[in-house]
């Protein structure tokens, strides 16, 4: 098991956090602009996991199907909901099936402004799970602002309870 297959199965059980939480908020808080880099907790989860898309089907040599970063893939939460726990699993899936070799292999992309790029799997793996943390720090910030309990989330949490 690589560090990359800990992260993916963290996923599931950290966004599970994540979504029980926002459960509970009124519709009004989960969608008002709050001045997050995507405005709001509901367009911030989606573009979440529209980057999730993205450089998924890049780690795997596919032209991604992305057509802004701040795209709306579901207006309805349930569905934002259902479409994360679908991607969670795809990611476990996609990163399972990498040995080291593949890890390291230099994977040619298109950025989403067109230019050429190229890195190896593992370091696109690390921007991916990276931006996943760096995005739901400001969801959680603002599950706190609005007093819903997400419980700890941190990874030694996840790891203790595997």
């Amino acid at each position: 098991m690589t560090i990359f297959s800990t992260l993916a199965n963290f996923n599931p059980w950290v966004n599970a956090h994540i979504y029980d939480a926002v459960a509970t908020l009124a519709d009004e808080e989960y969608r008002r602009d709050e001045g997050l880099f995507f405005g709001s907790i509901h367009r911030t989860l989606n573009h979440i996991l529209v980057v999730d898309r993205l450089w998924f089907c890049r780690v795997q040599g596919v032209k991604p199907d992305v057509k802004s970063l701040d795209q709306i893939l579901f207006n309805d939460f349930d569905q934002l909901r259902a479409g994360r726990q679908a991607e969670d699993q795809q990611i476990i899936d996609i990163v399972s099936g990498f040995d080291l070799d593949a890890l390291s292999e230099e994977v040619s992309f298109i950025t989403t402004d067109g230019r050429q790029g190229q890195l190896p799997r593992a370091h696109m793996l690390m921007a991916v799970f990276n931006h996943q943390t760096h995005h739901r720090g400001q969801v959680t910030a603002l599950l706190s602002k609005f007093g819903a309990d997400y419980d700890d989330i941190d990874l030694p949490y996840y790891l203790a309870s595997v």
